[in-house]
């Protein structure tokens, strides 16, 4: 992709995800992901209906009238977004392909991190760890993390989810937000997930795409992986495949499902063919409550 093109690209997903972050995003975002804890920020006179135990005894005895304690949410946050770059992101059949969905999905936390002065980093892997973005603030960093989306060539041709999982655990010692992107089409990485989930807030999001649910009629056609590279011939026009494809589809959800259900990970389910406002206001409500 050429530099004219890609600022282009880069400008497109800024207006776009930086105006859904304004409009829609940020409140929820900010109750949805807490801050460190509270700190001290000032004190001021007590007034009826202050909490008795915020009483600042040693400023009441100098001035000889009550005075309170005034607290205030410690904001800053470090997120982390580790993202699946893997060959099989580049699969779409309708309004785009995966990997351009993950990208948008990326802009729009960023933006909203960035909303609330956190800072933001980003893991890129396929097979292996491809790029590491060391966790910044500011307008000119996320239009890198963009950036670097769209222009990314990845040297890995499979998917490993356990080695990002353990990269973060080398890299970020302190407590964080973890946004995991990924379609969760790889080998086991449970006890990767685990180990994680203990430590930091990890959230799970998975992209799919309308393709993998439902085969076209299309008569005798060839069928690429696009990690593994075999082919195979499907006759889509066969009931029994086309229900066999289905169900397999909906077996594999419904484990990475459970999956994250059972080491009490926050999950959701985007698609490329489908608004993904909806789900992720879905997620934050979840948390706030």
């Amino acid at each position: 992709m050429d530099t004219k093109e890609l600022l282009k690209k880069v400008r497109k997903i800024e207006i776009k995800t930086k105006g859904l972050t304004s409009q829609i995003f940020s409140g929820e975002y900010h109750s949805a992901f807490k801050g460190k804890g509270m700190a001290f920020n000032e004190v001021r006179e007590y007034a009826l209906g202050d909490e008795i135990r915020t009483i600042d005894w040693n400023v009441t005895a100098r001035f000889n009238e009550p005075f309170v304690k005034v607290f205030e949410e410690e904001r800053e946050l470090t997120v982390m977004l580790i993202i699946d770059i893997s060959p099989s992101g580049m699969f779409g059949t309708k309004n785009q392909l995966k990997r351009e969905t993950i990208t948008e999905l990326c802009a729009v936390l960023a933006f909203s991190a960035s909303s609330n002065k956190d800072r933001i980093g980003v893991i890129l892997f396929s097979d292996k760890v491809e790029k590491y973005l060391p966790p910044k603030k500011g307008k000119s960093h996320i239009l890198q993390i963009i950036r670097t989306l769209l222009n990314v060539e990845p040297q890995g041709k499979t998917t490993n989810i356990e080695s990002a999982l353990q990269f973060l655990s080398k890299i970020q010692k302190k407590k964080a937000t973890v946004f995991l992107l990924s379609d969760f089409k790889a080998k086991d990485y449970s006890n990767a997930l685990k180990i994680v989930s203990r430590k930091h807030d990890l959230i799970a999001l998975k992209i799919a795409d309308e393709g993998e649910y439902k085969l076209p009629s299309i008569g005798l056609a060839k069928f690429k992986d696009l990690e593994s590279g075999k082919s195979v011939w499907v006759n889509t026009n066969a009931k029994k495949v086309k229900a066999a494809f289905e169900e397999k589809q909906k077996t594999f959800d419904a484990a990475v499902k459970q999956n994250f259900r059972k080491l009490n990970v926050d999950y959701a389910a985007l698609r490329t063919d489908q608004d993904y406002i909806k789900p992720l206001m879905n997620l934050f409500d979840r948390r706030t409550k």
